[in-house]
């Protein structure tokens, strides 16, 4: 993707332009009419897009699969709840949205579009295949779980080098292509999504930590965070299981990942997951030199197990 200019802003619009198209926001169309995105049904037209089902719902948002009946696509059609829809997340958006125009990395999804559309708010991406939440239902072999993580760490260290953290690394944000390629998806949406379920978590004095660090769940983000959701991401494709709070090491698994990894791939687990943020990698590029200086000795190791 180029970088983006802005093209035209008075009280009530803000439109701008990038490779991929016009992303505009319209905060006296979302005031007027905000309906419920739960009402969408299958076959009902929104805007140039046929609803065809709803994939995903969530606390922030629900997503589903339409056809773009212009451009002859099927495409990922993600809508935030109308409480959700407020002047401060649209303005918080376009921030985040500046910031993610300038990304151009094979394993990171680009944005394809974001605008109202009958009164909602809908952000538009490519559809992939399936989720690596819908793969790891399956088996994963070891070479291919090494290969997931890979693109995973380098696609956030491509973002933490232009300064950009992820907020939200979870299985669900990563969708594998027709070729097979992973994307990691929700870049701007993700970081203003977080802000909202955090208020939530710490108004009601609960929620499920999930893939997030301890210091992001309490509204301190930083790139040590995503770093802790990659090896929170790691630990779960290589033995199937998730760390869960408080974190203690060694988690429930370890068994397998000790049956599977080397010492070395372990010990890049085991930092990326310390609950001090500065006992961690500073970020994924730190994360992803030294994984990929451990990954070569971790397939052999792994190739030696099998044979026996």
């Amino acid at each position: 993707m180029g970088s983006s200019s802005i093209l035209r802003r008075d009280e009530n619009r803000i439109l701008f332009k990038d490779s991929s198209g016009m992303i505009a926001q319209s905060i006296d169309v979302m005031v007027k009419s905000r309906p419920d995105a739960t009402t969408l049904r299958s076959r009902q037209k929104l805007g140039k897009y046929r609803i065809e089902k709803r994939l995903a719902q969530g606390g922030f948002a629900h997503v589903y699969q339409a056809f773009d009946t212009i451009e002859g696509v099927h495409v990922a059609l993600k809508m935030p709840h109308q409480a959700n829809v407020t002047p401060h997340m649209l303005d918080t958006f376009h921030r985040e949205a500046r910031l993610v125009a300038k990304l151009d990395h094979p394993n990171i999804l680009p944005l394809k579009d974001a605008s109202f559309i009958d009164g909602r708010f809908v952000i538009t991406s490519k559809l992939g295949e399936q989720t690596l939440s819908d793969r790891l239902r399956k088996r994963v072999s070891f070479i291919h779980a090494i290969d997931f993580v890979d693109q995973m760490i380098d696609a956030v260290a491509y973002a933490h080098r232009n300064k950009i953290i992820h907020c939200d690394i979870k299985p669900d944000n990563m969708i594998f292509l027709a070729n097979g390629r992973l994307q990691l998806m929700d870049f701007g949406i993700a970081k203003v999504a977080h802000r909202t379920i955090v208020r939530t978590m710490v108004a009601s004095g609960s929620g499920t930590i999930g893939f997030m660090a301890p210091e992001q769940a309490m509204g301190r983000p930083s790139a040590r965070s995503d770093v802790f959701s990659l090896g929170l991401l790691m630990y779960k494709v290589l033995t199937g299981q998730l760390p869960e709070w408080p974190f203690d090491w060694p988690p429930a698994g370890y068994a397998t990942l000790r049956r599977k990894a080397h010492p070395d791939m372990i010990e890049v687990i085991r930092r990326s997951l310390e609950m001090r943020p500065n006992k961690r990698y500073r970020d994924a590029n730190e994360m992803l030199h030294v994984f990929r200086r451990v990954k070569p000795r971790s397939l052999r190791f792994a190739a030696q197990r099998a044979s026996k």
